[in-house]
């Protein structure tokens, strides 16, 4: 994860917690399956060591993914948003030139991000195309299907 990662103080609060969480009964849990595992016997025939060893990494992996996370958060609030364009927080009303739908989407940071609740994350195709674009505009946005062109309705918070 590279650069900085704009939360909010909300979700800067559940990253800590989960990562607590992952470090204390995360890692005890993790370990009681590998010891339990290791008393089956034979090692190297041992599938249920073998799959908890792999957990153990994965385990390992969110955590460091989590601590890389919250390292490069800057937390920003709502009244500090600029409405006159599309940035991080910004809701932004939309219409698809393409099939002439209205759509509402709030640009939030990947770990808030949540589709069905009309949070989409600024490194995804559609926010990335999105930034900078003021009332009016037309955003063009490169996807995997292709090219749409969205006019920007509104920007509000």
């Amino acid at each position: 994860m590279a650069g900085v990662n704009y939360v909010t103080k909300e979700t800067l609060e559940q990253m800590r917690e989960e990562l607590q969480q992952l470090k204390t009964t995360g890692r005890a849990e993790i370990a009681r399956q590998i010891a339990e595992a290791r008393e089956k016997g034979d090692l190297k025939e041992n599938a249920e060591y073998d799959a908890a060893k792999e957990a153990q990494g994965y385990h390992e992996a969110k955590i460091s993914q989590l601590e890389s996370a919250i390292a490069t958060s800057r937390i920003i609030d709502a009244k500090d948003v600029d409405t006159s364009k599309v940035s991080i927080l910004s809701k932004v009303k939309l219409t698809n030139l393409g099939n002439k739908k209205t759509v509402e989407y709030q640009i939030v940071s990947e770990q808030e991000a949540d589709l069905k609740a009309g949070k989409i994350s600024v490194t995804s195709p559609i926010g990335k195309g999105l930034l900078g674009k003021k009332a009016g505009e037309i955003a063009e946005v490169n996807v995997p299907s292709g090219v749409l062109k969205f006019k920007v309705e509104a920007i509000s918070i």
